[in-house]
């Protein structure tokens, strides 16, 4: 509701470089609805693809899935946003919730979006328990307003006030981030579009924006450690597979990907069944004579990638991270038969059963020794931690669930439901059996748990295959693609109705 509401809003604030069509929110989406775009079915060199557009030269605004933007008000002509640096809960997947610092009630941050040629202040206030300061990465601007505290300003207490100024004079994908090393990997950063004055061609006619994010939570605990270089929960703008709401778009469409990488991992971010063009980084718009193809990029630590193409592929396309580890939830050293060594020694006490990590007098408990160690032993994969898993499943029933001598015939947790005969009856003696992350046995389906209309239609089970850094570009036919921005609509309507219809009753 509030993505779409948002996107409404930003684009009547993007007055000077979109056209007199954004003006009005009914005819934005009539224009939406009715964009038509070129015959996917004619043969053309794949450059001449990815220069094809289905309009004229115009700016429209970004997107960023399951994020909202950060209205502004007019202070003679300057665009002033109120920023505050605060502790968010983020709900990353039904039944985890983790406890972050963010910006806006918001981890990551909402998305601030201007035009080349605006007068931009930012207030901020640190309602954190401890300093903080924002730095605005990639802006070439004065240096008190860098944001790098006891070098171009002091840091800015709590309870404290800092007011930025910028008069924007680049254009491309930037963002904001606290510049504490530990405050960034709890949440702490958001983007920052800068509209340009000439409008890039050719034009687009989807603009989306992804946050790659990552951290490391033990199952009964909701607070990152953000001292670990091992993560269990990878997210995409601070949801995980397959809670993450999918990009839709018509097909003949052309289409802009904007991915920042705030982290400690480096991520190849693969699409599937098309070929992309990158053509933007952190320093803005690359010209397009070094424009390069790929269905890969790699977009490192502090770094931002654009990436276009026409959507001329009818389907259900994943875009995701590609190192296997990036591809699940709540991962976990402890894997196979080292899980189930036993109750007096439990899985990387010493070398024989597999880390070698930790020394010391058996039992010890993986959840207050081994699990916060250099990363290892987060998932819900270890005998000690059972109790801590996502949904009522005892230990007995994962026991026989997961013995040589119990058939699955499909085990329940909560709305998450395992495929009859997904396990096979002599599992446990197959070496390097199991290998899930999420759960000491196949992935989880959660489609009921995820159910929304940008998820329609897709294959039943469709959620036990998403994890981690995956999401989806949905690419329908027009017809399809209006039905479902429809029921999109409808959808967030009613949401709307319902939240009224609360705030009147608690009057």
């Amino acid at each position: 509701m509030s993505n779409r509401r948002t996107f409404l809003q930003r684009a009547l604030g993007l007055s000077a470089g979109l056209t007199a069509g954004l003006a009005a929110a009914p005819q934005l989406f009539a224009d939406e609805a009715t964009r038509r775009g070129p015959d996917s079915g004619s043969a053309r060199p794949i450059h001449d693809l990815a220069r094809t557009g289905s309009g004229g030269a115009r700016n429209i605004p970004v997107t960023t899935p399951d994020v909202a933007d950060l209205p502004f008000t007019l202070d003679n002509g300057t665009k002033v946003f109120h920023l505050i640096a605060e502790p968010v809960k983020r709900s990353i997947l039904p039944n985890r919730t983790l406890d972050l610092w963010g910006f806006n009630g918001s981890a990551p941050g909402p998305t601030i979006q201007v035009n080349q040629g605006d007068n931009v202040r930012v207030i901020f206030d640190n309602h954190l328990p401890e300093p903080s300061s924002i730095h605005w990465h990639g802006f070439e601007d004065q240096v008190r307003y860098d944001g790098q505290p006891g070098i171009s300003q002091q840091p800015v207490l709590p309870g404290g006030r800092f007011v930025y100024e910028f008069h924007i004079r680049q254009s491309g994908t930037f963002f904001y981030h606290s510049h504490m090393a530990m405050q960034q990997m709890i949440g702490m950063l958001g983007g920052f579009i800068m509209h340009p004055a000439a409008p890039y061609q050719p034009a687009v006619d989807h603009d989306f924006l992804i946050h790659l994010q990552e951290y490391a939570v033990l199952p009964s605990n909701t607070i990152p450690n953000s001292m670990n270089m091992e993560f269990n929960w990878l997210v995409f703008n601070g949801k995980a597979g397959p809670a993450i709401t999918p990009m839709i778009v018509p097909l003949g469409s052309r289409v802009r990907i904007r991915l920042v990488n705030l982290g400690m991992d480096h991520h190849p971010i693969h699409l599937h069944g098309h070929t992309f063009y990158v053509t933007g980084t952190e320093g803005g718009r690359i010209p397009e004579t070094a424009w390069w193809p790929g269905n890969t990029v790699l977009v490192g630590v502090a770094q931002a990638r654009d990436v276009e193409f026409v959507a001329n592929n009818p389907g259900d396309w994943m875009l995701h991270c590609h190192l296997p580890h990036h591809t699940m939830n709540q991962m976990s050293s402890t894997v196979g038969r080292m899980t189930r060594a036993g109750a007096t020694m439990p899985a990387g006490i010493d070398m024989q059963s597999g880390m070698g990590m930790l020394r010391g007098t058996p039992p010890v408990p993986l959840g207050d020794d081994y699990g916060p160690s250099l990363g290892r032993g987060m998932g819900a994969a270890s005998a000690a931690d059972m109790a801590t898993i996502n949904g009522p499943l005892s230990e007995h029933v994962m026991h026989q669930a997961m013995s040589g001598t119990h058939t699955m015939r499909g085990m329940q947790m909560g709305n998450m439901q395992m495929t009859p005969g997904e396990i096979a009856p002599n599992a446990n003696s197959i070496p390097n059996f199991p290998q899930d992350a999420f759960m000491e046995g196949s992935m989880m389906n959660m489609d009921a748990m995820v159910a929304a209309p940008a998820n329609a239609g897709l294959l039943p089970g469709w959620s036990a295959q998403m994890q981690g850094m995956m999401s989806l570009i949905r690419v329908l036919p027009q017809p399809g693609y209006d039905r479902m921005m429809q029921a999109i609509r409808n959808h967030e309507s009613g949401m709307s109705d319902v939240m009224e219809n609360r705030k009147g009753g608690s009057r």
